[in-house]
């Protein structure tokens, strides 16, 4: 995932530095991923085709079981953005209405199971400010974003008692499930300043450190102590 989000980042940098005159109807996008209106990704596609769904085969994954496998297609083509509904029983809802097809436009919601999803265009990323003075803004902050992203350590949950004691969680993805309906569910999202927990289910069994999450969004440090779905965990960092 860091692999394809410097190689994004790469492109997005070159077309700011040597814009193709041929390549003016051509559009890149940007998807940023909300839960709970906290943003957990962004990430810019220089792709013709994007799939949006929970396998992590897809482009842009969301990992929760209110996201079908495979939940929608965007096709980019001809300074279009047009995004389709792959299974039915998965609902796409765009600004509050539910289609089966619809073009996109900058700033539009697409709301995913629990999650929201903002689109918008490299055009709009690139507005406003001369050429010049942008180029060099936007190529020393990403800079700075991959330099941070390149540098975050490796994390992960590790089950401290019951009959998988031992048992070592990798916290690889944008964001990890873990638990049970009914007996605690939680997020963990990847950020590029550490590594964030959220409760998708009020649960007064999700804690950390013995405190209960509710509905707060939580920063976890080294050694922290975790209780999801009647399990207690302990996370580190590698």
């Amino acid at each position: 995932m860091l692999f394809h989000w410097f190689s994004s980042a790469t492109h997005f940098i070159t077309s700011i530095l040597k814009p193709e005159p041929d390549d003016l109807n051509e559009i890149m996008a940007k998807f940023t991923v909300l839960f709970k209106d906290r943003p957990i990704q962004s990430t810019i596609f220089d792709t013709r085709v994007i799939h949006i769904g929970s396998d992590s085969t897809n482009d842009l994954v969301i990992d929760s079981l209110a996201v079908a496998p495979a939940h929608a297609v965007v096709s980019l083509n001809d300074g279009l953005a047009v995004i389709k509904q792959l299974n039915d029983n998965f609902p796409l809802v765009i600004n509050n209405e539910v289609h089966k097809e619809c073009t996109l436009n900058n700033d539009d919601e697409i709301a995913i199971g629990k999650h929201k999803v903002i689109f918008n265009t490299i055009e709009t990323v690139l507005a406003p400010p001369p050429p010049e003075s942008l180029a060099s803004k936007d190529l020393e902050s990403l800079n700075e974003e991959i330099e941070t992203a390149l540098n975050i350590s490796e994390a992960y949950l590790q089950v401290m008692e019951g009959k998988h004691i031992g048992r070592v969680i990798p916290l690889k993805k944008g964001m990890t499930r873990i638990g049970h309906n009914g007996s605690g569910v939680a997020a963990i999202a990847k950020r590029t300043d550490g590594y964030y927990i959220t409760s998708l289910e009020n649960n007064d069994l999700l804690t950390v450190n013995n405190k209960p999450l509710h509905e707060q969004t939580i920063k976890l440090k080294g050694d922290d102590q975790v209780f999801i779905d009647n399990t207690p965990m302990q996370f580190f960092l590698d």
